[in-house]
């Protein structure tokens, strides 16, 4: 499934798709979605350049193995529960600091922190099954 049309439109088609997790892992505290489900726009979208362009234009794409995007979010998602220890509260209890920039508040929160660190461990997983998959495949 190579074709030309295929190849060309699968570059825009990753970004857009990417665009879009991040999109939905942003949302996802408020509304549906999260770390989770925009991991798996995330990972989709690679699959979908991976079977456009080939396994090793994924792998310079992301330019370090999946399985360490995966440890990367595991990391962090455990670090989401470290504050919640500083103030002798149950783990993984929400945590919050509000910056004040440019005449903006930004409130930061543990659980933002949590779907950030899901988001890498599902895009890591999924992406290095999809990729071992399409090698097996190819050859």
């Amino acid at each position: 499934m190579r074709t030309i049309i295929f190849r060309t439109i699968a570059p825009y088609l990753t970004a857009l798709m990417i665009l879009f997790s991040i999109f939905v892992l942003l949302r996802g505290h408020n509304e549906p979605g999260g770390g989770f489900i925009g991991g798996l726009i995330a990972a989709s979208a690679l699959a979908i350049y991976g079977i456009a362009c080939g396994v090793t234009s994924v792998r310079r794409a992301i330019r370090v193995h999946p399985m360490s995007l995966a440890a990367f979010g595991l990391l962090i998602a455990t670090l989401a529960g470290l504050p919640s220890l500083f103030f002798k509260q149950t783990f993984m209890t929400t945590q919050f600091i509000t910056l004040h920039a440019f005449g903006t508040e930004i409130d930061l929160m543990t659980p933002m922190l949590f779907d950030l660190g899901v988001y890498f461990v599902v895009v890591g997983a999924i992406s290095s099954i999809a990729l071992a998959l399409e090698e097996r495949e190819s050859d």
